[in-house]
């Protein structure tokens, strides 16, 4: 159970969360609204990282599910599963995410590898050790590095507060999430 109970919100701020989110709300969304102002930021941020950087969406979602499987924050994975196979990855690279080891997994390309080391310096140690920052340059333009960064750090600070308000999924999520593939 949640720490806290969601709320719908009303007023602009929770119409503009709607809007982005397709009409409805997601127990993130009522968590948020409890703040409606940082609640608004929130999605202001979160949507420009969805829907208006160039970021490559199979590397945005790989970085997000790595994210989740770091963070042990299995909403995160339930909402950007689907995502994730809409923009290209499949079961193999999904399985790869998830392993312990996924910087080195041949399901990974050599791009989604070095995103996965990136993702995994930024995530377990803040610091990134110059040769895991610099095998990124070939892949990625410098625009596309600091949208990177900035989705690492976006989706860490999801993870974070979902886990820490116990933030639930709706019950057909978590079906899922349970019956899929665990962290090795």
């Amino acid at each position: 159970m949640a720490r806290l109970p969601g709320t719908d919100g009303d007023g602009d701020i929770a119409a503009r969360i709607r809007e982005r989110r397709g009409g409805t709300l997601r127990p993130l969304d009522r968590m948020l609204l409890h703040s409606p102002q940082l609640a608004d930021g929130w999605n202001h941020l979160l949507g420009a990282i969805r829907q208006r950087i160039t970021l490559p969406a199979d590397v945005r979602e790989l970085v997000v599910l790595r994210i989740a499987v770091l963070n042990r924050a299995d909403y995160e994975w339930a909402a950007h599963e689907g995502e994730a196979r809409a923009a290209g990855l499949g079961d193999a690279q999904l399985d790869a995410v998830r392993d312990e080891h996924a910087g080195e997994h041949p399901a990974l390309d050599e791009r989604l590898r070095r995103v996965i080391d990136y993702t995994d310096a930024m995530a377990r140690h803040v610091h990134v050790p110059a040769p895991v920052f610099d095998a990124l340059r070939e892949h990625f333009t410098p625009p596309e590095l600091v949208e990177l960064t900035a989705t690492v750090a976006a989706y860490s600070m999801v993870s974070r507060f979902l886990v820490a308000l116990e933030v639930e999924l709706p019950a057909a999520a978590a079906a899922a999430v349970r019956s899929g593939p665990r962290e090795r």
